[in-house]
């Protein structure tokens, strides 16, 4: 598996506040790499929660300490009544196996 590939859709996802797709990623990359790079990627494997635990558990350990806490949270407050604007957009819900319209609260660690 690419870990370069990986390490920057995630970046990518989690610095986006509005839609992102593949092709926007390499538009953004200036064609570095290809939306088909990405795709393929995307398609190669399952990521699951057993998956990104892989990849994070080395950073985790390595700033882990009794006196703290590291909180990871991808709540969606669903919209449906909202117009869209740069935090109020289409995000897939994982509860629901849908789209909703919707605010992302950010990423947060404390």
């Amino acid at each position: 598996m690419r870990n370069d590939l990986i390490e920057l859709y995630s970046d990518y996802l989690l610095s986006s506040y509005g839609k992102t797709t593949a092709t926007g990623l390499s538009d953004l990359l200036d064609g570095a790499y290809s939306h088909d790079q990405f795709s393929r990627l995307l398609s190669s494997s399952d990521f699951s929660s057993q998956t990104l635990w892989t990849f994070v558990k080395p950073v985790v350990r390595e700033v882990e300490s009794p006196d703290g806490v590291l909180i990871f949270d991808d709540t969606i407050q669903e919209k449906p009544y909202s117009r869209e604007n740069d935090l109020i957009t289409w995000h897939f819900d994982h509860t629901k196996n849908r789209t909703v319209k919707a605010a992302q609260r950010p990423l947060s660690c404390g």
